[in-house]
């Protein structure tokens, strides 16, 4: 889940790609006949998913079936394999998961492959050359602290262990399961020692001293429980911490730091099941969103798109969107973790979660 420069289209452009390409017709009267395009673990708040799905809808005439905004990535590719030989409205056409998801959906034979009109500009280190999956944004972890109840809100990981947040920190997802929540495991080890992203025994011992200190509440951090001060603190991408601080426009205030140290980028990916219902109309979707303006609808959510530096080159970034993302001196000490690195750290944070940490993380 993005973030100088004059606009030079605007949204109502209709053009596709990085130069103007129009989407293919028969693309578009083909998905129009479909008339439905499944969604799925898209969260309206997220990287500004609420008005790129709109604005998709309206654009083409296509219906949006929306399935368990908050899911997981985990439970996005479990949906695929559910509905392998189901057509109806539980089966999704397309997914957005964390990176190393892609690589083992299409050993499963889940994924479809198709390539964009601006795959040319997506970055080859974020793609399967065969155009099975490829990146869609990516951002850095940061603290989101509700300032009205925390008055001295926590600038470094070591901060939050601190006697004061007991009872106050919670992850913004599952750590066996979820890709963001995962990733925040990898940031604290590099916080606290580690030298690699998939040498993740640091942030195990890390969470298991906050569980057993009582500062970690065992729910899964969402905006109502930061909001209502049931879970003021979380660390998540720095996209979704931006967007909430917007939405709640101060009621309460919100704070989003990006620590000293353990500061963790990662990148998104978008792909098409293999058994989409609707694959034309999932197609136009990855045309749509790939486009310069659905970029820049990821951009206007503080999510950095994949075509970024492409779109920077050729001065397609509006000004008042580049003035409101972070400096970029807070993503100095970035590391992107690779995707052997995050299969490495999932593996073992899924497997030592239970044994170390011992806090069983449930949806509210």
């Amino acid at each position: 889940m993005k973030r100088a420069i004059v606009l030079v289209v605007a949204l109502a452009v209709v053009a596709f790609g990085a130069f103007g390409q129009a989407a293919p017709k028969a693309l578009v009267a083909a998905a129009q006949k479909e008339g439905q395009l499944t969604v799925i673990a898209l969260p309206h708040d997220w990287v500004n998913y609420g008005e790129m799905i709109s604005a998709f809808s309206a654009k083409y005439n296509i219906k949006v079936n929306e399935l368990n905004p908050d899911g997981s990535s985990a439970e996005e590719i479990e949906a695929i394999k559910a509905n392998k030989g189901n057509t109806g409205p539980q089966a999704p056409d397309v997914i957005d998961v964390g990176l190393k998801f892609g690589p083992e959906a299409v050993a499963a034979g889940l994924l479809a492959p198709y390539k964009v009109s601006t795959w040319a500009s997506i970055p080859d280190s974020v793609k399967d050359k065969d155009g099975y999956w490829y990146g869609d944004y990516y951002g850095a972890l940061a603290f989101e602290v509700n300032a009205d109840i925390i008055k001295n809100p926590p600038k470094t990981w070591a901060d939050l262990l601190k006697p004061e947040f007991k009872g106050k920190f919670a992850l913004a997802g599952d750590p066996r399961i979820s890709a963001q929540a995962y990733m925040t495991v990898i940031a604290a080890s590099l916080a606290n020692g580690a030298k690699s992203p998939d040498d993740v025994g640091a942030g195990l011992q890390y969470f298991a001293k906050m569980n057993k200190a009582g500062n970690l509440v065992p729910l899964i951090a969402v905006t109502g429980t930061l909001a209502s001060g049931e879970t003021p603190i979380t660390i998540e991408w720095d996209y979704n911490a931006l967007a909430n601080r917007d939405k709640l426009a101060g009621n309460p205030n919100i704070q989003v730091i990006v620590p000293d140290s353990g500061v963790v980028a990662g990148v998104y990916i978008q792909a098409i099941s293999a058994f989409a219902p609707h694959p034309n109309a999932a197609k136009l979707w990855m045309e749509y969103i790939y486009s310069d303006e659905g970029q820049l609808l990821w951009l206007k959510g503080y999510g950095h798109p994949v075509r970024y530096n492409d779109m920077a080159k050729r001065n397609a970034i509006p000004a008042d969107l580049a003035a409101k993302l972070p400096p970029a001196a807070a993503y100095a000490k970035a590391v992107f973790p690779s995707l052997a690195q995050q299969g490495a750290a999932s593996k073992a944070i899924a497997e030592g979660w239970d044994k170390i940490v011992g806090a069983d993380i449930q949806k509210k």
